[in-house]
């Protein structure tokens, strides 16, 4: 986000959704396998700074900035005629006629090319129930934050307005500020406290993390109603960046149990990392260590482990095996235009279950640095498609960090060959593909050996809308087993589970429905609850 922007930081959540502690042992690296790269797009056209995953497709909205006013992809005629802007440069009036957003297909490599009629600079976005692009149960989002917008509102459904905004005085107190006395220009604005991290809890609440801070806000009577105790070390929220994820959780077979959820906040940067990086060009170590806190407990407190290295502007994205990947970023700095050096190249895996001290592992590295505006996206096949790094107010192809429009698919450890007599298959014409409240779901596996009750899992993951380090909507949930049913046809098996008792678990819509065998997913389908 370009400090001169006038355009709202948002933090987006789909209310009525909550993500359960899955109870699986994740698998280890396999023979020394650390995942793997590949390069899908030398070109993608734009440079993706905002993403999301599509369902029922194969194809990722990949959207930039237009403020820029170009890219490397012109309009198609038929998406003509192209816009007029103002040039504060010339003074004169140009024209613009490149493209902003695309639609890229990951399996063919194929780009289509749309009309932005907005500027999607350092916007928010979600899937709705039916899959389009703009849901809490009701229809509508909840916004948190912004540039100046030290307040929360609801986005109503399709052709009705929003209504006022609500004051959320916690997003005010939360900001930082640099003293600098002496000095003509006054404090130096800091931030710290935009994209927070919010997540929808058991009871209805929702979660709010901004800077070092973190409540539990009632958004329908306007009400904080508990405050955690601060995250030492340094600010976690944009521009130092830190990532989170609400860990994967799994639903009890006895529905009226209580549901626990737990944070996980990853890296970030010293309070003043912008003022260093921006003022002076000075870039020191982003925070090194993951802390994480059951936000449901009685006595919550955070428990902090250290990462293998220091890690700003990182995506956290939620594997279909309960894992966490780590990834993108920079080991110095913070977020901000020319705020960071030192390129994190190496993916790091979060096992959330192992035993402390055993649950980072260092992945294979890519060779192309993910920077500033980069993004991850879980794909349905298990791998995970990174794109973006802009470190430049435009589009610049000489910088030290040139604007990337090169696309990538990392590969995760559980895709090693050696899992491949382990890793079950779904057959998707003979499996439930959609369910409602509460009711069984039949899922027919093919696998080269009988599945155990013990060791099988299934696994939903809402795809999020990435942008900035932060993945909105971004929860996963791990079904009740209700049966495993050997051999009911030959090398296929039938798993019955059950869908979530209700929308508060998860609210309807499209997920990633994958088969786990001892730690190893399957190819996911789409599933639609609803």
């Amino acid at each position: 986000m370009a400090k001169a922007s006038s355009k709202k930081v948002q933090s987006l959540i789909l209310l009525a959704a909550v993500l359960l502690l899955v109870n699986n042992a994740a698998a280890a690296p396999a023979g020394g396998f650390l995942g793997s790269w590949e390069l899908i797009s030398q070109n993608a056209g734009i440079s993706a700074m905002h993403t999301q995953l599509l369902p029922k497709t194969d194809q990722i909205a990949v959207f930039d900035a237009s403020v820029w006013h170009i890219s490397r992809l012109q309009l198609p005629q038929e998406k003509r005629p192209c816009f007029w802007h103002h040039n504060k440069l010339t003074n004169q009036t140009a024209e613009d006629c490149w493209c902003h957003s695309i639609f890229y297909d990951y399996n063919k490599n194929a780009v289509k090319a749309l009309k932005v009629q907005s500027d999607t600079w350092c916007s928010s976005g979600g899937l709705s129930a039916d899959g389009r692009l703009v849901m809490l149960s009701d229809g509508s989002f909840l916004v948190y934050g912004g540039r100046d917008a030290f307040s929360y509102e609801y986005v109503p459904v399709e052709k009705e307005s929003n209504k006022a905004a609500i004051a959320f005085p916690f997003l005010f107190e939360t900001q930082d500020f640099l003293e600098r006395p002496g000095n003509p220009k006054g404090r130096f604005r800091l931030e710290n406290n935009l994209y927070p991290f919010v997540y929808l809890l058991p009871d209805g609440n929702v979660y709010v993390f901004a800077n070092n801070r973190s409540v539990v806000h009632d958004p329908k009577a306007n009400k904080i109603i508990r405050e955690f105790p601060q995250l030492p070390g340094g600010a976690r929220s944009y521009p130092a960046t830190g990532t989170s994820v609400l860990l994967p959780l799994y639903l009890p077979r006895d529905t009226y149990k209580p549901v626990d959820a737990e944070v996980l906040i990853c890296g970030g940067s010293v309070r003043e990392g912008l003022y260093l990086g921006e003022e002076e060009k000075r870039f020191v170590n982003a925070l090194d260590d993951c802390a994480r806190m059951v936000v449901t407990s009685p006595n919550p407190e955070w428990k902090i482990e250290k990462m293998p290295a220091p890690r700003t502007m990182a995506d956290g994205v939620l594997l279909p095996n309960g894992e966490v990947l780590i990834i993108n970023g920079a080991d110095l700095g913070s977020g901000g235009w020319h705020c960071a050096d030192k390129p994190s190249l190496k993916p790091m895996l979060y096992r959330p279950n192992a035993p402390e001290g055993q649950r980072f592992a260092e992945l294979a590295p890519t060779d192309i640095p993910r920077m500033y505006h980069s993004v991850a996206n879980l794909l349905p096949d298990g791998k995970v498609f990174v794109g973006g790094s802009n470190d430049n107010d435009g589009y610049f192809e000489f910088a030290k960090f040139p604007t990337e429009l090169r696309l990538e698919k990392f590969t995760p450890p559980y895709l090693a060959p050696e899992y491949a007599a382990l890793r079950p298959a779904i057959l998707e014409d003979q499996s439930d593909k959609a369910a409602t409240y509460g009711k069984w779901v039949y899922l027919r596996v093919k696998s080269s050996e009988p599945l155990t009750i013990n060791y099988v899992q299934v696994s939903i993951v809402a795809p999020p809308f990435v942008t900035h380090g932060i993945s909105m909507n971004q929860r996963m949930l791990f079904l009740s087993v209700i049966e495993l049913k050997n051999n009911v046809a030959p090398g296929v098996d039938e798993v019955v589970v059950a869908a979530p008792p209700t929308s508060a678990l998860a609210p309807p819509g499209y997920y990633l429905l994958s088969v786990v065998n001892q730690g190893i997913p399957s190819h996911s389908i789409w599933f639609h609850l609803k």
